[in-house]
């Protein structure tokens, strides 16, 4: 059961394929995500047990040499952060809404796991650097106490690395917002 996700941020196309291989190679892990992403950086996601990612995630921050960005591990990762990554998350209606905005693809992934399991709120989604200037977009959707909740906690996980872009909560948002954002 995959419980951790971690990731490598390089400034290199190029050498992110060889850190994507090195990653893969290090442990027993499944590749979330891997592609170049704006602005011309290339970013590997990879999921599994703690161990395993821990171990791909050291060796692919080594093989990046002075082309790494950035890099992280999440042990025990909130479930609904894969299907919010991936896409595939469902929610019929927003109650109040949560947009947590950072500066890289590593922040924006902690901030969401900080948000979600800090209140009772579902993720929606989370976009990751494509056509973004390579900054990271998460949104969730609860009660307007449980939003502001998650939306201070991700907000102060983005903060401490001087990550975090903006947080917002909107209360009842208008339904439309829903088909905008997925």
């Amino acid at each position: 059961m995959d419980n951790s996700i971690g990731g490598v941020e390089t400034s290199s196309m190029a050498r992110g394929f060889d850190v994507s291989d090195a990653m893969l190679k290090a442990a027993k892990v499944r590749i979330l995500l891997a592609r170049t992403v704006c602005p011309g950086k290339y970013v590997v996601l990879i999921s599994g047990e703690v161990g395993d990612v821990a171990a791909a995630v050291k060796a692919g921050a080594a093989r990046a040499e002075e082309s790494l960005v950035d890099h992280f591990t999440i042990p025990n990762i909130h479930p609904d952060v894969f299907p919010a990554i991936e896409g595939t998350s469902q929610v019929a209606e927003l109650e109040s809404l949560g947009v947590l905005e950072t500066f890289s693809v590593a922040s924006i992934i902690e901030a969401a796991d900080a948000a979600v399991k800090s209140a009772h709120v579902r993720l929606i989604e989370i976009r990751l650097a494509m056509a973004m200037g390579g900054k990271g977009l998460a949104w969730f959707t609860g009660s307007v106490a449980a939003v502001e909740t998650a939306a201070a906690a991700g907000a102060a996980s983005a903060g401490e690395k001087g990550l975090l872009v903006q947080k917002i909560v909107i209360p009842q948002p208008r339904p439309e917002l829903l088909r905008e954002l997925i």
